[in-house]
């Protein structure tokens, strides 16, 4: 049995690894973090400029509130700390922050009134979930903006980000992947159905909050059988994760 860091470290490589396999990083930017438990705030990050097909666990840095390098070669990119320093001091609860430029969730945040529609089943699963933050403001160099996105997020599990990506947050590495994957999904499903020029086919709100009921119930055994599932394939493939 490995300890909580190492376990944190192994599960936060395993996701930026499988982030890059689905398509869902960009260059050796975005950034995702896990808050370790107690206090003061201390979480890790992924390396600046390291392609996330080449991340490991020892690799990643451990940093304090205010950014100090605790552990690994740093510093992280700047726009990484001031986004995730800023949601994990705002919302203790958002332990794991994923944040990327997926293509397809991406996509709904550049259109005018983008919203992901409750039109799909993998959809329903973020009913009331979603926070949409509808100011672009460049680059996130300073905690003002770094705090104005942390206050946007409204303590939900997903932000849209207006032209730029999103941001998920959970309890765990697991939780947070599942919902980045099942996420980036609902986009795509939405997307090519508004490619055919067709209306979206609305589902009856009663079914909506019915239907996310009978996901919540068995919302984190899933994702951890997921993730779970995800890493046994890395094991095979590239172990080197782990190291």
């Amino acid at each position: 049995m490995l300890d909580p860091v190492a376990n944190a470290r192994i599960d936060l490589a395993a996701a930026l690894r499988l982030a890059d396999r689905f398509g869902l990083s960009e260059g050796v930017c975005n950034h995702f973090s896990f808050q370790l438990p107690g206090t003061p705030v201390r979480y890790l990050i992924n390396p600046n400029r390291m392609h996330w097909s080449e991340v490991t666990a020892s690799g990643l840095i451990l940093l304090d509130a205010d950014g100090m390098v605790l552990e690994g070669d740093g510093p992280p990119e700047a726009t990484a700390f001031f986004i995730h320093s800023c949601i994990h001091k705002a919302n203790p609860a958002a332990a794991c922050v994923l944040h990327t430029h997926m293509p397809y969730a991406t996509a709904i945040t550049s259109l005018e009134g983008g919203e992901l529609t409750m039109t799909t089943q993998n959809a329903l699963r973020f009913s009331e979930e979603i926070a949409y933050d509808t100011t672009y403001n460049g680059l996130a160099c300073d905690d003002e903006e770094g705090a104005r996105i942390a206050a946007a997020f409204q303590n939900k599990r997903i932000m849209f980000m207006a032209n730029h990506g999103v941001a998920v947050a959970a309890p765990t590495v697991a939780e947070a992947f599942d919902d980045l994957y099942y996420l980036e999904r609902a986009a795509e499903n939405q997307v090519l159905a508004m490619s055919t020029g067709r209306s979206l086919k609305p589902i009856d709100p009663q079914v909506v909050a019915m239907t996310k009921e009978q996901i919540d119930s068995e919302k984190g055994l899933a994702a951890r059988a997921h993730f779970e599932a995800l890493k046994r394939i890395l094991d095979r493939e590239c172990p080197d994760y782990r190291h």
